[in-house]
């Protein structure tokens, strides 16, 4: 799985995937073996993360999200994805 960032022990990734349950542009994120799914409105599909950060996670989201869009089409379309700032 691709890993578009890395912050604060935050893993995230976006991937193409085939018969997919999560129909909506979205993330994926790990932090400390927890996993959660996020789609780019920042709607919490699935998984839980410590509110800290998550809130993290959220607030990186909102300052990335053309790019997180952009990723998202780029992926669907050529299955190629491009790395984007980490959270600072």
């Amino acid at each position: 799985m691709p890993v578009i960032s890395m912050f604060y022990g935050i893993i995230v990734r976006m991937y193409k995937e085939s018969n997919s349950q999560h129909k909506l542009p979205h993330i994926h994120a790990e932090y400390n073996g927890q996993f959660i799914v996020i789609d780019l409105d920042g709607n919490v599909l699935e998984g839980d993360f410590p509110v800290k950060k998550l809130r993290m996670l959220l607030t990186w989201m909102d300052i990335h999200q053309e790019e997180l869009f952009a990723n998202w089409n780029t992926l669907i379309k050529d299955g190629e994805y491009f790395k984007i700032e980490p959270l600072r």
